[in-house]
């Protein structure tokens, strides 16, 4: 099991902020698609694994997965320390990037691994990324 808590102001950026470029194929003889990250996207990854980097397992984790990660933006305003966030950014899309980072550093093969997802945001004092991953059976 690994469980950790990386304080950090967390990525508003997703996953879902790809960008597209249609550009001429020489050798197809037609217009396809190119995704790309803008710069806010890059950056959002670079922030991530940075701060995941420290918590890659020596091994990979191997078979079913469950992964909790709740998300701790900045509180503003009225919103109470612990108060649901039910605002943008999307969590699935956050979630997406986050995963992804993950799987490049060696935290698992695939995330196709992951059998149970709980992922939950919130209003905090203190900001930041709690993350536990666990094998089942």
């Amino acid at each position: 099991m690994i469980e950790f808590f990386m304080a950090m102001r967390p990525p508003t950026t997703t996953h879902q902020q790809k960008q597209v470029q249609v550009v001429y194929d020489h050798k197809k003889k037609k217009h396809v698609p190119v995704f790309y990250e803008d710069d806010k996207l890059k950056a959002a990854r670079n922030k991530l694994m940075a701060h995941l980097g420290k918590y890659v397992p020596e091994e990979k984790m191997t078979g079913p997965l469950r992964v909790v990660v709740k998300w701790l933006f900045p509180r503003t305003g009225k919103r109470k320390n612990g108060e649901y966030k039910d605002t943008k950014p999307d969590l699935d899309n956050s979630n997406k990037l986050l995963q992804d980072c993950m799987e490049n550093l060696g935290f698992y093969k695939n995330d196709a691994q992951i059998a149970s997802l709980v992922v939950e945001k919130f209003w905090a004092d203190k900001p930041g990324i709690y993350i536990k991953i666990e094998e089942v059976t």
